[in-house]
């Protein structure tokens, strides 16, 4: 707020008539109208925490994150899930004879056939696929030896790759990264937490600064309005010239504008705060009054800096998140050479067939007159076909290799480039952490320090106050030293609040900055 803005606001205090009865007869605004009744929350620090670790948003947001990975990791593994296939068809054809081997003047054929199969690529890289067929035809030829026909067949497949996709492939690299990425997603919500944490602790030390502060506040008020009343008094019995009742009043209107000022400090300190630990969902989350049920205090500490700097190179979560990084960069690295190597894959096929229906028994000539016929049914198909009657078999071997640079070799040499990059920059990020830590260390011993003087430096200020107000009850001082006396006093309480806020967040930070990177 602007000195402009508090003069105004002050103003309208005057107008509006807010301040108590003797005030107001000298022209003085009074304190502000107490606030509607709400509801008061005790608080202390540890279920401050507690609250912010259920209901906080950007911790439920951050929660979400492992979930995510977890169904990327289950997306990766379905490319290793088996599939079923199957189809029926029917189908029928009519054949106009274009010779005189067509088997007739109109040759008519009708087929229903069945096929089930299954196919899967496994964990190592190979990959198989086996299939049922079985068919029923009947045909009008006059050459077929068979109608109806039946027909089954039982085929299997198995590829394996030998060098390229051997050890690794897109499918097993997928998988690696979403796992790693798995990890990260569990130091990110730790980093959340940790973040959220302090942020909480220090919203909780900047309210009861903030309550301490406008303690200090209405102490300077009192000070200023027992000094108006000693003023009138002097006037009354003309020791003092009328003119120091002006003087008293400005700083009564001065130090009332600093109450109001800490009280909206408060509200704001409470807004932060619960913000970060309520659940907006509360009725009422806007008015209920939030209240510390502890003040910063000092509690002199041994800080030892070697064993923190320790601890943050071990738990840092920016520093673990980049070895994962560099985790996933060895996993695109490793699939990568794999692409430069020769394509080499052995393949193996094995089938079974097994026939009959009604077989035609014909006589001499060509094709031979239908003397008789034997009928085998579909057992006796399927008992060739899995008494392995009718087997064949194929054995194979693929290799290929581009011959000259290829796109993978310049990929991989880049990959290289990036991943001693990365290393190098992991070693900076250890040196910039451990700068961190000796930092928030140092800033601890420093704020101990500076509670200590402060503290001194207060208790010096009361005993001036008083000594001043001695001299000046006894005629050798006057208003305006006093009132800068005073003034002195509300500003060595206040260094002395802002050296404990300082000193406890001070401690926070050199908790968390082992933890995660603060802001």
């Amino acid at each position: 707020m602007t000195a402009a803005r508090r003069g105004m606001f002050v103003v309208f205090l005057l107008a509006a008539g807010t301040g108590s009865a003797d005030a107001q007869s000298q022209g003085v605004p009074g304190p502000p109208p107490p606030a509607a009744a709400s509801e008061v929350r005790r608080l202390s620090m540890d279920e401050a925490v507690r609250l912010a670790l259920e209901n906080n948003l950007g911790i439920r947001i951050a929660r979400i994150d492992p979930q995510i990975q977890d169904l990327s990791i289950a997306h990766a593994r379905a490319a290793w899930s088996p599939s079923f296939t199957s189809t029926f068809q029917e189908a029928s054809t009519d054949t106009p004879a274009n010779s005189f081997l067509s088997g007739g003047a109109t040759t008519k054929d009708a087929r229903l056939s069945t096929n089930v199969g299954i196919q899967q690529a496994l964990s190592w890289g190979g990959s198989y696929s086996v299939g049922w067929d079985s068919a029923r035809s009947t045909t009008t030829n006059l050459f077929s030896n068979f109608s109806p026909q039946l027909r089954s067949s039982l085929s299997l497949h198995y590829a394996q790759p030998l060098v390229r996709n051997f050890g690794i492939d897109a499918t097993r690299q997928q998988l690696l990264l979403s796992r790693t990425n798995r990890d990260i997603s569990d130091v990110t919500l730790r980093q959340t937490l940790a973040t959220t944490t302090r942020d909480v602790r220090n919203a909780y030390w900047d309210l009861a600064y903030a309550i301490a502060s406008l303690q200090v506040q209405e102490q300077s008020l009192e000070l200023a309005e027992e000094s108006l009343r000693n003023t009138r008094a002097r006037v009354e019995i003309g020791t003092t010239p009328p003119i120091d009742i002006i003087e008293a009043e400005s700083e009564m209107a001065t130090r009332q504008e600093a109450v109001i000022l800490a009280q909206a400090q408060i509200e704001a300190a409470e807004d932060t705060l619960r913000a970060l630990v309520y659940d907006p969902s509360m009725p009422d989350f806007w008015t209920a009054r939030i209240e510390p049920t502890e003040r910063p205090s000092l509690q002199p500490s041994v800080v030892n800096v070697d064993a923190a700097m320790a601890s943050a190179l071990d738990r840092r979560t920016d520093l673990q998140q980049t070895r994962k990084s560099l985790e996933s960069s060895d996993i695109s690295i490793r699939y990568l050479r794999n692409l430069t190597l020769p394509d080499v894959t052995a393949s193996f096929d094995y089938g079974l067939t097994g026939l009959g229906g009604t077989q035609f028994i014909r006589g001499d000539g060509f094709p031979g007159p239908i003397t008789g016929q034997t009928v085998r049914g579909f057992g006796s198909v399927l008992g060739d076909l899995f008494g392995n009657e009718f087997p064949n078999w194929t054995l194979g071997l693929s290799i290929s290799y581009p011959l000259g640079q290829s796109t993978e070799e310049a990929s991989l040499a880049r990959a290289r480039l990036e991943y001693t990059q990365s290393q190098t920059r992991l070693k900076n990020q250890e040196l910039q952490v451990a700068a961190q830590v000796r930092s928030a260390a140092r800033q601890v011993l420093t704020n101990q320090q500076r509670v200590q003087t402060t503290r001194v430096s207060r208790e010096l200020a009361e005993r001036r106050l008083d000594a001043e107000q001695k001299k000046f009850a006894a005629g050798t001082s006057t208003s305006f030293i006093v009132f800068q006396v005073q003034r002195d006093l509300a500003v060595a309480r206040n260094n002395e609040l802002r050296a404990l806020l300082d000193y406890n967040r001070s401690m926070v930070d050199l908790e968390t900055v082992q933890e995660a990177p603060i802001r």
